[in-house]
């Protein structure tokens, strides 16, 4: 067991790699705390609050590529269980605390992971700048006059 890699595998490698081409930049294995729950995702963009886990298909119990050894099947099944509950739990903490989960895969091909990041990244970003935009906070806003710009307002 000790051969296996907790960080730095090659699927996460790949993306993070590929990220970093892209010009992204974030945090490896960086502590968050999440209420009771501490966590290290595996990828972290702090600002935007985005957390992303590569999850092993063996060790996280993929739906299409998760296998139960046959020996020993009854203490593997319950790691295996135990880990998915831990990804659960850990998953809502971090939701609670107010990130973005996201997790792929191992199987997922990179090109795709790398979409799927992205996709994230955007919606959160236009979502915080909807929110900071002086209509979402607050600040009182001059109405608007007239039809269009610069023409008078329509006669009553």
């Amino acid at each position: 067991m000790r051969a296996n890699k907790k960080t730095d595998t090659r699927p996460e490698l790949e993306l993070r790699s590929a990220l970093h081409r892209l010009g992204y930049r974030y945090r490896t294995h960086h502590r968050i705390q999440a209420g009771r729950i501490s966590v290290r995702p595996d990828i972290v963009f702090t600002r935007l609050r985005v957390a992303i886990f590569v999850d092993g298909c063996f060790w996280h119990g993929c739906p299409m590529h998760g296998t139960s050894p046959r020996a020993n099947s009854e203490y593997w099944s319950q790691k295996l269980d135990r880990n998915r509950r831990r990804d659960a739990e850990s998953a809502a903490a971090l939701r609670a605390a107010g990130w973005q989960v996201l997790r792929i895969w191992e199987h997922v091909p990179t090109q795709e992971a790398v979409r799927a990041v992205r996709d994230v990244l955007r919606a959160v970003d236009r979502r915080r700048l909807a929110q900071n935009m002086p209509e979402n906070r607050g600040v009182a806003q001059q109405p608007s006059v007239g039809a269009g710009r610069g023409s008078p307002a329509p006669a009553r």
